[in-house]
């Protein structure tokens, strides 16, 4: 049953587990959703009236939910991009802070553990910019106080996709880090 109990979206039971046909499907659609059914199919060996099939399928049961453009930040002029943690007294996840939603340059709103509530990515054209959101922030009641994090250089950035890794590596065990050296090097085991 799909419904939402206080913005909590409940997982939806899957018509069926993803197999790697589907996954081969939805990594090709993110390379290239306009690709036409008989390109798709043609990509991952599927004619393209079951390619057809298999992609309606996929957009019943939410793994694709929607299908955008992405956009090149610096042809909007969006060239700065940071990361804001937002620290607040109580619950963080308030209407009056999720309102920052509003925003255009604010692209992602997390709720988070650790020593922060929120987690915003934002990109904008300046830090003037910045500066203008985070006074909004801050006009905001439960804020008390944020930490930017400017992205100088971006080596990877993409959307969701459908693989997994099926195995990590061990830790690899180096005699010369044991937990003497280790303890060591960390400034005596303190």
């Amino acid at each position: 049953m799909d419904q939402n109990t206080e913005e909590v979206r409940r997982k939806r039971k899957p018509e069926r587990d993803l197999d790697a046909m589907d996954r081969k499907l939805l990594g090709a659609l993110v390379e290239d959703a306009t690709m036409s059914y008989a390109e798709l199919g043609d990509r991952v060996g599927l004619s393209p009236p079951a390619a057809h099939e298999r992609v309606k399928r996929l957009r019943r049961s939410g793994a694709i939910r929607r299908v955008a453009a992405l956009i090149d930040p610096e042809a909007v002029g969006k060239t700065l991009l940071a990361f804001v943690h937002v620290d607040t007294t109580g619950w963080g996840k308030t209407p009056a802070l999720l309102a920052i939603e509003e925003h255009p340059e604010v692209e992602e709103v997390h709720s988070v553990a650790g020593d922060t509530c929120m987690l915003l990515k934002v990109r904008t054209e300046s830090t003037h910019a910045l500066e203008g959101l985070l006074a909004r922030l801050y006009d905001t009641p439960g804020v008390k106080a944020t930490r930017s994090y400017v992205v100088l250089s971006t080596y990877l950035e993409r959307p969701v996709l459908p693989g997994v890794t099926s195995e990590w590596p061990a830790l690899a065990k180096n005699v010369e880090f044991g937990t003497a050296a280790f303890n060591d090097h960390r400034g005596r085991g303190r």
